[in-house]
């Protein structure tokens, strides 16, 4: 039975392992262990015994952080969590990062195979956890003892009161065991005292109690049984409704945002009658019914304008481009059809970094790939002549069969490697005869936001032909025409042409480069990290 509450309390085990020992519950399969989501949620696990590890240490650890055994009858009582799960490690360091030895309380680091490669896109927030030798501090604090992981409180929960720390759940656990509060609706806190250099107690605690009297009695008793237990009486003890101590969705204890609350005089706000909170959740599920059905409704009528129009352009474009009497023709023919969709579309066009193509020789221009708008946005928006390699299976499809060999586009067949380099390789020789190319390197696009891995197929023919590559970023035709659905939405289309990346040498190392190149710059732009 593997216990990962915050935190693992010796007085809860007790009670636990004792209220179902009679329903069979064995006293050796309680074990307490420890894990953060930024570490896959596992870190450190108790090896079986019986009974779990108590280690009690002297009050004083409060004031220098040495977590000396005590037998005393006032001694406090740390769970231990266990060893490092295998190919994991934890240290304790001091604020500075300087390592702690045994025994003495610090910040809990660690890293390992299944800790995170950072938040998602916050990388702030992550350089501010990770340290130089690549550790994560998890925002713990503890010691460790004989190699096992002992936590005493998150570093950011402590209140420093009269020169001493107090670890806020302590004080909870002794508050919430006072009857007429409500268990697990107890958040103890710190609050600045500028004057007195310190911090003020503050216990907030939920109560259904409403008489006065019975009130003031309670209010007595939690003053007293905190200072009874942490010899520091609270500065401040607040009975406060059910629900006004905040928590997450998984029932842990918000103790910043409850003191926000309390700062701002919002704290028993509370949240209304029964019937108001139904009726206020019957109103958002109602309006939520109505936006989706508005939006579904636009997409519906926007998505028949654009067919509407399709229906009559398509077979008009198909017959000028197969009565086109040359390649050259043909491509005039589909630019004018692309800027006339994008017209008649009523998207925003923003185009951005063109003058990156003034005085550009030949070049192999990739971008992301995120929706079937993406070829009809570049033919209508590039203001240079280039040839698309496009995927050989749309030769088979009514129309598209036509059009891609009368404008003289390359197929490209990925069936086999053969094939691949053969498409490269004609790639190379449209290049070096002077004509610019167009490759989208994900080879296709799928719903969900992120990029796919770039092929290196187009940076090979980039350094063989010795041409630049200018990648090019793509916003918003996501949104627009998402994979996998016929509906449309009107948006915003922005179009960035970075600077060209020439090639300085003939070696794969050089095409590796330029493909992380390209698409380290299309990531930056478009926001979207790798799917």
């Amino acid at each position: 039975m593997l216990n990962g509450s915050e935190a693992v309390l010796p007085a809860t085990l007790e009670r636990f392992t004792k209220r179902f020992a009679e329903a069979g519950l064995r006293s050796d399969v309680m074990r307490p262990v420890y894990g953060l989501a930024e570490c896959s949620v596992g870190l450190a696990v108790t090896p079986q015994r019986q009974p779990p590890r108590v280690d009690r240490i002297a009050r004083t650890f409060r004031q220098d952080g040495r977590a000396e055994p005590s037998e005393a009858a006032d001694a406090l009582a740390f769970v231990a969590c266990g060893l490092p799960l295998p190919r994991h490690e934890i240290r304790i360091a001091d604020p500075s990062g300087s390592l702690l030895g045994e025994r003495r309380e610090g910040r809990v680091q660690f890293r390992g195979p299944s800790m995170m490669s950072g938040y998602y896109r916050n990388p702030e927030a992550t350089a501010a956890i990770t340290t130089d030798d690549g550790w994560i501090d998890s925002g713990d604090l503890g010691y460790l003892a004989n190699r096992e992981l002992f936590l005493t409180g998150r570093h950011k929960d402590v209140i420093i009161k009269a020169g001493r720390n107090v670890y806020p759940h302590e004080a909870e656990a002794i508050v919430a065991g006072i009857d007429g509060v409500r268990k697990g609706c107890v958040a103890v806190f710190g609050v600045v005292d500028e004057d007195a250099g310190t911090e003020q107690l503050v216990v907030v605690a939920e109560t259904r109690a409403n008489d006065t009297g019975t009130r003031d009695t309670l209010r007595q008793r939690i003053f007293d049984q905190v200072t009874t237990a942490l010899g520091l009486p609270p500065d401040v003890v607040v009975l406060a409704q059910p629900s006004a101590v905040l928590k997450t969705s998984s029932g842990k204890i918000r103790r910043a945002a409850t003191r926000d609350a309390y700062l701002s005089g919002q704290l028993d706000g509370g949240t209304g009658s029964m019937a108001r909170q139904w009726a206020r959740l019957a109103w958002g599920a109602v309006a939520g019914r109505v936006a989706r059905v508005a939006a579904l409704t636009g997409s519906l009528v926007y998505t028949s304008y654009i067919v509407a129009h399709l229906v009559v352009t398509v077979p008009v474009v198909w017959a000028l481009v197969a009565a086109s009497g040359s390649v050259a023709a043909a491509r005039r023919r589909l630019k004018r059809a692309a800027q006339w969709v994008v017209t008649v579309s009523g998207c925003r066009l923003e185009l951005r970094g063109l003058r990156h193509l003034d005085g550009l020789e030949p070049a192999i221009f990739v971008a992301n790939h995120a929706s079937f708008l993406d070829v009809v946005v570049i033919l209508a928006t590039l203001p240079v002549d280039v040839r698309f390699a496009a995927k050989g299976r749309l030769t088979t499809y009514p129309i598209l069969g036509t059009i891609i060999p009368k404008a003289g586009y390359i197929t490209i067949d990925k069936r086999d490697h053969t094939e691949k380099m053969e498409s490269s390789d004609e790639v190379s020789t449209a290049l070096r005869a002077g004509e610019s190319m167009f490759v989208f390197p994900e080879g296709t696009f799928v719903r969900a936001p992120g990029l796919l891995p770039f092929r290196l197929g187009a940076f090979r023919a980039a350094v063989s032909a010795r041409r630049p590559v200018v990648p090019i970023s793509l916003e918003g035709t996501r949104d627009i025409f998402p994979a996998d659905t016929i509906l449309l939405r009107p948006g915003t289309v922005t179009l960035t042409v970075h600077p060209p990346q020439q090639p300085t040498a003939d070696t794969f190392e050089e095409v590796v480069r330029l493909r992380d190149n390209a698409r380290r710059l299309i990531s930056q732009d478009v926001g979207e990290q790798a799917g």
